[in-house]
């Protein structure tokens, strides 16, 4: 783990490690490979692994391999050096690079338009006011997790730049392990690690979705030059990711299954606690919404004014969304449900 104070660099993190696991990758004989990436082990990036389990890839002529990489940033250094061509990741490190030049990068659906982490921390820690002077983690500086932590203490009349100490952990599970340890004061986690620190007896110190921060939190991504060679193979993993989130959202047994097998989390209690929150805050329709953009844009213009020369419509390509809408597949897809 490394320690800083906020105040260094946000600039995009150009060098890039791959500090992941490959997933079991989904072999279909005559069928479209494709490179993905997850930036995080979470229940709002689980839509991979439910098409994978639910045979979606197959259903769709897709041999899909995909890899974690930790951290947005990173994600979209791979994406930009073409080790893959679709990302599953918060959207500032995309946004970072796109306003520092790489105009290549595009988002093609949203999953979660809101800030959905929380602060947690032991008992004796109370309010949020009490963090000052604290040690926190989170998974990167830059990150998701990193970015509502700031604009949570500022709520609370805290200084992120002086008045706590950032701990970098590298992941969700990682942070839980080091608020066990005492490593770390308070850790700022997303469903279903927060659901699982609950049940290890830490308590929320700032519950994150009631905030209700507009934000690219969990975006599909790509590059222009992708979507021109490989335009049909793009769709294709579409139609098999909106798929994916109509089981997400109305399939809770199978979800907890996949959740079961890819975070080993089985308890019950820990899962409702996760889902029941979160659910609520993704996408049925994968739509990427223009307010969560714009304030992914506001907060890169902090350190970088460029940014604010962009709208939210320069960073989207809406064809797959358009084209699922009107040709009458989500119609379909969800026809019955609420």
């Amino acid at each position: 783990m490394k320690t800083h104070r906020k105040g260094g660099s946000l600039c995009w993190l150009a060098g890039w490690a791959l500090v992941a696991f490959a997933a079991e990758p989904v072999r279909v004989a005559g069928a479209d490979r494709l490179i993905g990436i997850q930036s995080a082990r979470v229940l709002s990036q689980s839509m991979p692994w439910i098409a994978q389990e639910a045979g979606l890839f197959q259903k769709n002529e897709l041999d899909l391999q995909l890899v974690y990489i930790a951290s947005s940033g990173m994600a979209t250094a791979a994406l930009l050096g073409g080790d893959a061509e679709i990302a599953l990741t918060g959207g500032v490190g995309l946004v970072r690079a796109f306003v520092q030049g790489a105009r290549d990068l595009v988002f093609i659906a949203g999953v979660k338009n809101v800030m959905t982490q929380s602060i947690l921390a032991r008992p004796v820690i109370k309010r949020a006011e009490d963090l000052k002077g604290k040690r926190i983690g989170v998974s990167r500086i830059g990150s998701n997790t990193h970015y509502f932590t700031v604009q949570a203490l500022r709520r609370s009349g805290l200084d992120p730049s002086r008045d706590i100490i950032f701990i970098q952990t590298g992941g969700e599970f990682e942070t839980l392990a080091a608020l066990a340890t005492g490593s770390i004061d308070a850790g700022t986690m997303t469903a279903p690690g927060d659901a699982k620190a609950i049940a290890q007896g830490f308590h929320y110190v700032v519950y994150g979705p009631d905030l209700r921060i507009p934000y690219a939190a969990t975006v599909f991504a790509t590059r222009r030059p992708v979507i021109e060679k490989r335009l049909r193979v793009v769709g294709q993993f579409m139609r098999a990711m909106a798929e994916a989130a109509k089981i997400l959202h109305t399939e809770r047994e199978f979800t907890y299954k996949v959740l079961a097998r890819h975070l080993r989390v089985d308890d019950r209690k820990v899962l409702d606690a996760a889902y029941n929150s979160e659910i609520k805050a993704l996408e049925q329709r994968l739509e990427i919404k223009p307010e969560a953009l714009e304030a992914t844009l506001e907060e890169v213009s902090q350190v970088d004014p460029r940014a604010k020369k962009f709208k939210p419509q320069d960073l989207v390509d809406r064809r797959f969304l358009d084209e699922l809408e009107k040709s009458g597949f989500f119609d379909a897809l969800w026809a019955g449900k609420r």
